[in-house]
């Protein structure tokens, strides 16, 4: 198969699809990989380091997405991008969608007639998503540092220090939603010494984070009244909320936000899906914050992309076994013998195939299994 790796082009996005080792891997399972010069500078990943693993450098973007069997990505494709995907017919894209978010994008996606596969929506028997999982992580952990810096003077917030000093108590750090990146969240908040609240809907879930957590923070079940009351005495607030594929709901109002603390920082890690604040708008590493009543919001739409030697190698360890089903097999095929890699096909042949996106837009849904038959 031949497979190409294109430049991100989001702002501030600096990841990469793929890492040499990945590349050597494809190279060779038999497949033909051709990455556009310069994809991985952002990275830390030379041109000659890609080229060394097998792989064939490209100068021309639109020449890699015309002759690209599947195209392998970081981010969803942006505007500039959408007259590249119809330009092969069969072409796979192997990307983070984020559909339920983005109509402009799925009705890009639904008129190039190929197949998208969301990394965000593979999901396992147990419910795990193994390819969100790493970047969830990283989002995690960024977001009590983001918050600490914005709660600074300099960054715009109170001044307070996350950690307090003897005699003096650190911030009050509430997170919302007990999941992969909120579990993150609250250990890193944890160990920079903050007072951690953890919330969640799923009492079993806050009994197995009391437990891991050995009485180190406090877990409170979620309702629309417990999140007003614990927002309102916060200092920083994480909104870590996942429905899978489908819009985050609005858990913390503007209302909420007018009750808190003036300098008050409010970190959505779940801006891709929408945010879970009222006014969450998709902010850039560039410019992460923006003012709401008296507190900052920071809503940066790829966080991970901070970090993104850590991110690539993170995201394509998780990635590569499934590219390289698809690549081996075929994507009917692979998504046929993987019910992991079925969840994550989200448009198959400019048929929308995933039920949360068909009804965040009202669009007409179509079951995967009459396509591939």
């Amino acid at each position: 198969m031949d497979i190409g790796i294109p430049c991100e082009i989001k702002k501030d996005e600096h990841r990469i699809a793929i890492t040499p080792a990945g590349v050597h891997e494809l190279v060779m399972a038999g497949h033909r990989v051709r990455i556009e010069a310069g994809a991985g500078v952002g990275s830390s990943i030379s041109d000659d380091d890609f080229i060394a693993a097998g792989a064939d450098m490209i100068k021309d973007v639109d020449d890699l997405w015309a002759s690209s069997e599947m195209i392998l990505k970081v981010k969803e494709p942006i505007a500039e991008e959408y007259p590249r995907l119809g330009a092969r017919r069969g072409q796979v894209l192997f990307t983070y969608l984020h559909l339920a978010a983005s109509l402009p994008c799925t009705d890009a996606l639904i008129a190039s007639g190929n197949t998208a596969i969301a990394y965000e929506t593979v999901r396992l028997a147990n419910n795990t998503l193994p390819l969100l999982t790493p970047m969830s992580e990283v989002a995690g952990r960024m977001a009590p540092l983001m918050g600490s810096h914005h709660l600074m003077r300099p960054g715009g917030g109170r001044g307070t220090l996350i950690s307090g000093v003897p005699g003096v108590i650190g911030a009050r750090v509430v997170v919302i939603g007990a999941g992969v990146a909120g579990m993150a969240a609250a250990t890193l908040a944890v160990g920079l010494q903050a007072d951690v609240t953890i919330m969640d809907n799923n009492l079993e879930r806050l009994r197995d984070v009391d437990h891991h957590f050995q009485g180190r923070v406090q877990t409170l079940a979620s309702s629309t009244l417990a999140i007003a009351e614990a927002v309102r005495d916060a200092d920083i607030v994480i909104g870590a909320v996942l429905v899978v594929g489908a819009k985050a709901p609005k858990l913390v109002s503007d209302a909420m936000v007018a009750a808190m603390k003036p300098g008050s920082v409010l970190v959505d890690i779940s801006v891709d899906q929408g945010g879970c604040f009222e006014s969450t708008k998709a902010t850039t590493h560039s410019e992460p914050v923006f003012p709401v009543v008296n507190s900052l919001f920071y809503c940066v739409a790829n966080m991970p992309g901070a970090v993104p030697n850590t991110s690539t190698f993170a995201l394509a360890n998780a990635t590569l076994p499934y590219a390289l089903r698809i690549a081996n097999k075929g994507w009917k095929k692979a998504v046929s013998d993987d019910g992991a890699l079925a969840e994550g096909v989200n448009i198959a042949q400019g048929a929308l195939t995933y039920a949360p996106v068909a009804a965040a837009h009202g669009y007409e849904y179509h079951a995967l299994a009459e396509i591939i038959g």
